[in-house]
């Protein structure tokens, strides 16, 4: 008879140490030394959970703080991304991961147009860890799909992740969809806010900053179902006046109406490659996306981070963001007839030029 050995938590062991060593084989793409790490940790008794919050999520963590900072590549993020998800993997199939499913049965999946996977994976281990049947959906689920596949499971519960932001008009759909026929929502993920603002403003029943608090909150009590004739109250009041609708729906005529501009402003830019102006172009457009989202939300802060951040990644790069105020400028002149967006755009410009405010109703 063989003595299985009890799971340590994290101050028994240098748990630091097995997410420096992951970090070693992730930042050279070595998928096996990866695995490797991790499931040496399981033999030696490392908690699963431990090694999926403490190892791979915060490996992960810098994996996006290294990219922003311009030392990975896009195609290094991804890779290092894939051999996260693959370490997740052999860890969700190693016996000290089996446990008995007898708590219920919760959906997780990614908002329409949400292609970053691994915090929903992250959950739905932890999950499985805690006692629940999980079906994972995994990325960029529509909304009908969700729905379909509710219809014929009987979930407790949807946890629902995003972590871009401008997916909150969607998430706000499969939100209210999901309620309409039953089926609370759990929404997480850094789109939602820091703070779960966003959560609590489209109405989800619950909110968790991370997959250890989403366990928790789960485990702690159901989530009440919503009534068949649940009827959301709108708290968007604002949407009223039709500029999201608006101005979501020509983002390809301003992308390319202020691109035109920007090239008559800097003529530097008319000796771009295709790969620069694919880029630029492709800016601009998260840069339209955030406007309506914001506009949707009613939060001129939100557009406001986006745009510095933006500044930041720009500059990290070694590309000048003395641009980004006129594409602001141009933008808002396009978009003169729509008051919100406008004040938007103005308190854009303002951030970006503390020391030299330029409203956006001067020529830039």
């Amino acid at each position: 008879m063989s003595i299985r050995t009890p799971h340590r938590t994290p101050p028994d062991i240098a748990v630091q140490d097995l997410a420096d060593a992951l970090w070693d084989a992730v930042a050279v793409a070595d998928e096996y030394a990866a695995t490797s790490v991790v499931l040496r940790a399981l033999d030696e008794g490392v908690a699963p959970e431990s090694v999926l919050l403490n190892v791979i999520a915060q490996v992960q963590g810098k994996v996006g703080e290294e990219w922003a900072a311009n030392r990975l590549s896009v195609a290094q993020e991804h890779a290092a991304t894939a051999i996260n998800e693959r370490a997740v993997a052999a860890l969700s199939v190693h016996p000290a991961a089996r446990t008995t499913q007898d708590r219920g049965r919760i959906t997780v999946a990614c908002v329409d147009g949400e292609w970053h996977a691994l915090p929903a994976r992250l959950l739905a281990e932890v999950l499985k860890l805690r006692g629940w049947h999980v079906d994972y959906l995994g990325a960029q689920v529509p909304a009908a799909h969700l729905i379909a596949h509710l219809h014929r499971t009987d979930a407790d519960a949807v946890a629902l992740s995003s972590s871009i932001a401008a997916r909150l008009p969607t998430a706000h759909a499969a939100i209210t969809a999901c309620q309409a026929i039953g089926v609370p929502v759990l929404a997480g993920g850094a789109a939602f806010g820091p703070d779960g603002r966003y959560a609590r403003l489209l109405g989800a029943d619950a909110w968790a900053p991370d997959a250890r608090a989403a366990a928790d909150r789960l485990a702690r009590q159901p989530l009440p179902r919503p009534q068949p004739d649940h009827q959301p109250i709108d708290d968007l009041p604002h949407l009223d006046d039709q500029e999201y609708t608006l101005v979501s729906r020509s983002t390809t005529s301003l992308v390319r109406t202020v691109f035109t501009s920007l090239e008559d402003a800097f003529p530097a830019m008319r000796t771009y490659s295709d790969q620069q102006r694919e880029r630029t172009a492709e800016d601009l457009a998260h840069i339209v996306e955030f406007l309506a989202t914001a506009l949707y939300l009613g939060d001129e802060d939100l557009f406001t981070w986006f745009i510095t951040w933006t500044s930041q990644i720009l500059t990290a790069r070694g590309v000048p963001a003395h641009s980004l105020p006129p594409a602001l400028t141009i933008l808002a002149r396009e978009l003169k007839d729509f008051p919100r967006a406008t004040r938007i755009l103005e308190h854009g410009i303002d951030a970006l030029t503390p020391h030299h405010r330029t409203t956006a109703g001067n020529s830039a």
